[in-house]
């Protein structure tokens, strides 16, 4: 297989594009550095793309290999020909190469293996030829072998019988074209174990749906049911004209000694070996596409979430509400540095508003607090109460907004939150944690697990290597986008940065604590185990604002710099002018790009890049996000009224449709149906996590917690 056109025709890019990319995989390059600062051999294929091509490059790989595994065993039995070479070679799947294979697969012993052994092989062969003229039964007598097992004629055929259902179960075009019937004509039935049971599942207690209709979130979810024992799940295949087929194949001559027991190794073949087989099969790849779409959703969700614009400048109380232990607070400075904690007891059973008012007002006095980061945990809405009436009672303008905490208690319970913050408790810790994941999202979201910060669905039933790889491929391509300060940047943080491994990342922290801040990208060199190829792929991430050279501060690769001095001179400014900010507006005196790129000796896409880091040296992509809704009121679900029109931000995008946080604790959900007034395949055409949005209540159930929302016939 040519695996260069293959990815190419699959992602509709050149073959050009996709050679030079798996070239530069090769070569050790990161999809960050390959999407940023390898444009001109890529043809400017995104991050992506990139990431899309590299998880398909390596599948085409172990598909060859495999091909090669298979076809050295089929060999190695004597067995090989050249029309089963080719079309093993031209297999697209692992699943059609093992197709293939089965017959020639090694196998555990079977009734066919037993029936071989006592040498009923030659009587299979004649009912196969289907030419006989005696009974069967008379030509079965000259198997008869008591000593071999075989004590009767019936005893022969039966053995024949299994012989032959083995050999039509291993017939790779049967098994394909089984499958696709399954698939196109078969019906997924789920029935309950106990239909009395309550249960989240009992919209599945009568569930009957066609295979190639199944929407991945229902996949998902029957699942989950089936593994917590509340439901039974079979696919119901379209038996008889899969039998039609196989009979037509298998029985070729109408000879009415063989055509009769020929009938039955079909149905036994199918029944005790094809059936199930294919069933877990086609469950299995359910189960798999559905899960990459969740991941894709999960992946996007995430991604949304940690591109969130940071609060700059602010110093923010966190505030991790809880009732029995108290609610712990965290004041935290512009920087991230923890300047004050304490524990507060306002809600049940202490119930110590005023003696907690008193204490919030003090701190807000000292620390000039302008903002208040309250988790959306136990006691949120009790503590939201008093934060409210607290801002009516203080002549400061505080506002404050409900954060999600998700995966907050995963944090301040680590091995990184001890070392981070080693004098405080599990409480405190969060606190911060709630203050600065709102003054900088993705610095502190990154220290969290991704599959535990709750934008997903069904995260913990899928295949988990395949979630992480795909989530921290998100994590890092966020983390590169924006950049790092490579002086104050977390290990934790540094780790996600291209080219750079955990034990680097801890080796720059240290090397940074030992020496001082960093005055140049240079000094990265002396950082133990960060050689040429690491600094190569690192550098053009990490900024170092007010070092010696300004261009440290953008994101122009340090291989760049030369080109970047040059463009300078040729347009009449200085490296003093870069870090003064004194070079807007120089991508307008170029006149022909393509002659200067060529005089630089640099692609006209590096020079687009480099006009745009000099003209806005660092600049943070996340500007151009919406900023979160900040609050000074309080809103409660029986405030709701049919009809009400709030703005709301949205918290998480699932199949069906999205949940947005109206301020009132309980997230309302707006079904795909009420999400605009044309047809949508998925709610990610129309909103993403973090999103600022206008919504119209549909209607409230208090009991059961739930809020319906529409974003249409807002007016």
């Amino acid at each position: 297989m040519d695996i260069i056109a293959k990815i190419s025709e699959e992602l509709q890019i050149r073959p050009r594009q996709t050679q030079a990319a798996v070239e530069l995989i090769d070569e050790g390059c990161t999809i960050p550095f390959i999407a940023r600062y390898r444009k001109e051999a890529t043809g400017a294929l995104n991050d992506e793309v990139l990431r899309a091509l590299s998880e398909r490059l390596g599948y085409l790989r172990n598909l060859e290999e495999r091909k090669e595994t298979v076809l050295a065993g089929i060999e190695e039995q004597g067995k090989l020909t050249e029309e089963l070479r080719a079309q093993i070679l031209a297999a697209e799947t692992m699943v059609a190469v093992e197709d293939l294979y089965r017959p020639y697969r090694p196998k555990r012993r079977t009734r066919a293996t037993i029936a071989k052994e006592r040498g009923l092989e030659p009587l299979a062969a004649v009912i196969s030829l289907q030419m006989i003229r005696t009974p069967l039964a008379e030509e079965a007598e000259k198997y008869v072998n008591a000593e071999c097992g075989v004590g009767s004629a019936q005893d022969a055929v039966s053995g024949a019988k299994d012989i032959l259902a083995e050999a039509v179960s291993d017939e790779a075009a049967y098994r394909t074209k089984i499958r696709d019937m399954t698939v196109k004509e078969g019906r997924l039935l789920v029935t309950a174990k106990d239909p009395e049971a309550e249960s989240v599942y009992e919209m599945y207690y009568a569930f009957d749906e066609p295979v190639a209709k199944l929407a991945g979130h229902r996949i998902l979810a029957i699942n989950r049911g089936e593994n917590e024992k509340f439901l039974s799940v079979k696919i119901e295949a379209p038996v008889e004209e899969i039998l039609r087929y196989l009979e037509k194949r298998v029985i070729v001559k109408d000879n009415p000694e063989t055509a009769p027991v020929l009938k039955e190794v079909v149905a036994d073949a199918y029944d005790r070996l094809i059936a199930p087989a294919i069933e877990r099969e086609i469950r299995s790849d359910l189960t798999a596409r559905a899960e990459d779409g969740a991941i894709k959703v999960f992946g996007k969700n995430l991604n949304q979430l940690l591109m969130q614009p940071p609060i700059a400048g602010a110093v923010v109380l966190g505030w991790d509400p809880a009732f029995r232990t108290g609610c712990k607070l965290a004041v935290v400075d512009p920087t991230g540095k923890v300047l004050d904690t304490t524990v507060i007891y306002p809600t049940p059973p202490q119930n110590k508003v005023r003696e907690a008012k008193e204490v919030l007002k003090k701190l807000i006095a000292k620390y000039d607090v302008s903002l208040i980061s309250l988790g959306n945990g136990t006691a949120s809405r009790e503590s939201e109460q008093v934060i409210v009436e607290l801002l009516k009672e203080i002549p400061q303008k505080v506002q404050y907004i409900i954060v999600n905490e998700a995966g907050a208690s995963v944090y301040s319970a680590s091995k990184l939150a001890t070392e981070e913050f080693p004098q405080f408790d599990v409480g405190q810790r969060s606190a911060a944690s709630m203050a600065r994941r709102l003054q900088d999202p993705l610095a502190e979201l990154v220290k969290i697990d991704p599959k535990s910060i709750g934008v997903g669905q069904y995260q913990h039933d899928m295949n988990q290597k395949k979630l992480s790889e795909a989530l921290s491929g998100v994590v890092e391509d966020c983390v590169n986008r924006v950049g790092v300060d490579l002086n104050t940047a977390s290990a934790s943080l540094l780790e996600y940065i291209s080219g750079i491994s955990r034990t680097v990342a801890r080796n720059i922290v240290a090397y940074r604590e030992e020496n001082g801040r960093f005055a140049s990208r240079q000094g990265l060199l002396k950082v133990p185990k960060l050689g040429p190829k690491a600094f190569e792929q690192c550098a053009g991430f990490l900024r170092i604002n007010d070092g010696k050279n300004p261009l440290d501060a953008t994101g122009v690769h340090p291989e760049s710099y030369g080109a970047a001095k040059q463009l300078l001179e040729k347009l009449g400014y200085t490296l003093s002018d870069v870090a003064e900010r004194r070079v807007e507006g120089i991508s307008k005196k170029i006149a022909d790009r393509e002659r200067l790129a060529e005089e630089l000796g640099i692609g006209s896409l590096t020079l687009e890049d480099i006009t745009k880091e000099l003209e806005k040296p660092a600049r943070d992509p996340r500007e151009d996000m919406p900023g979160p809704v900040l609050r000074s009121d309080v809103l409660e679900m029986k405030d709701l009224k049919e009809g009400m029109i709030l703005k709301g931000t949205v918290r998480n995008v699932i199949d069906f449709g999205a949940f947005v946080d109206i301020g009132v604790h309980q997230d309302g959900l707006v079904h795909i149906s009420q999400m605009c007034d044309r047809f949508i395949k998925h709610p990610l055409e129309v909103v993403s996590v973090g999103d600022i949005v206008e919504v119209k209540v549909m209607s409230v159930d208090l009991k059961k917690q739930r809020i319906q929302l529409t974003m249409k016939n807002l007016r």
